[in-house]
C-alpha cells in the first residue's frame, strides 16, 4: 500500500483519537536516527505463502496449533511470547514496544525480524529499546508518511499492522488465530482500537479479495472506510 491511498485513513485515526501528526512524525524521526534501512528480501518467505497473523487475545492460548499450521507466523506484540512458550516459531514480530520488548530483543538476536513501530507516545520505549535490539533484524514503521529507513505498509495496531506488512509483503491467504475484537478484559481506549482494527481488516480483505474468517458474523456491523 503506498502512502496516498493510506494517508485519508490515518487523517480520519487522528482525528478520532485526537492524536498529533507532528508527534508521530517526532517519533518516526527518532526511530529513523537509530536504524538502517530495511532489506525487504527479509520478507521473501511471506510472498504466495499462507500467513497466520496472530493476536494477542486470550484466545490464542486455544489457537496456537492454527498458528503453527500455517507456513508463516507473523506474531502481534505478545504474540510472539505466548506462541513461543508454546513451541511455535515465529517468523516476524510487530510492535510499538509496550508489551514484551524483551522478547523483541530476544527474536533480533536469534536473526528473526522485527518491526518496530514509532509513534506518539512511544518514543521513551524506542529510545531505551531499539539500541538493545540487533539492528540487522529490524524493520522500522510509522504511521506518519515515510522518510528515510522508515516505512509505512498500512495500519493502526500491531495486529491490523502485521496484517498489512504480510499484504505488503505478498501473502497468499491470511489467518487471524489470537484475534478477540469483543474481549470484555480490556480498558475502554483497547475497546475503540479493536474497532478500528476490525474496520482496518474489513477494508484490506476487501482490497484483497480475500474473506477473513475472523470477520464471519461481523461485516454487517462494521462501519466501512
Amino acid at each position: 500500500m503506498n502512502y496516498e491511498t493510506w494517508e485519508p485513513v490515518y487523517e480520519r485515526i487522528l482525528s478520532d483519537f485526537g492524536y498529533s501528526r507532528a508527534a508521530d512524525e517526532r517519533a518516526r524521526d527518532v526511530l529513523a536516527g537509530l536504524v538502517d534501512p530495511v532489506d525487504e528480501s527479509r520478507f521473501a518467505p511471506l510472498a504466495d505463502a499462507t500467513v497466520a497473523v496472530a493476536g494477542a487475545g486470550p484466545s490464542l492460548d486455544d489457537e496456537t496449533d492454527a498458528a503453527a499450521a500455517a507456513d508463516v507466523v507473523v506474531a502481534a506484540s505478545a504474540a510472539a511470547r505466548t506462541l513461543r512458550a508454546a513451541g511455535v516459531g515465529v517468523d516476524l514480530m510487530v510492535t510499538d514496544l509496550d508489551k514484551t520488548p524483551e522478547t523483541a530483543r530476544d527474536l533480533t538476536h536469534e536473526g528473526v525480524p522485527v518491526a518496530v513501530h514509532a509513534h506518539g507516545d512511544n518514543v521513551p520505549a524506542v529510545e531505551r529499546w531499539v539500541p538493545r535490539l540487533d539492528g540487522d533484524h529490524v524493520v522500522p514503521t510509522t504511521q506518519a508518511a515515510p522518510r528515510g529507513p522508515v516505512v509505512n505498509y498500512g495500519g493502526f495496531t500491531d495486529g491490523d499492522r502485521a496484517a498489512f506488512l504480510a499484504d505488503a509483503a505478498g501473502a497468499e491467504t491470511l489467518r487471524f488465530p489470537g484475534w478477540d475484537f469483543d474481549d470484555a478484559t480490556v480498558s475502554a481506549a483497547k475497546r475503540r482500537k479493536l474497532a478500528w482494527a476490525e474496520r482496518l481488516l474489513a477494508w484490506l480483505e476487501r482490497r484483497r479479495g480475500e474473506r477473513f474468517a475472523v470477520l464471519d458474523g461481523r461485516r454487517a456491523g462494521i462501519d466501512p472506510l
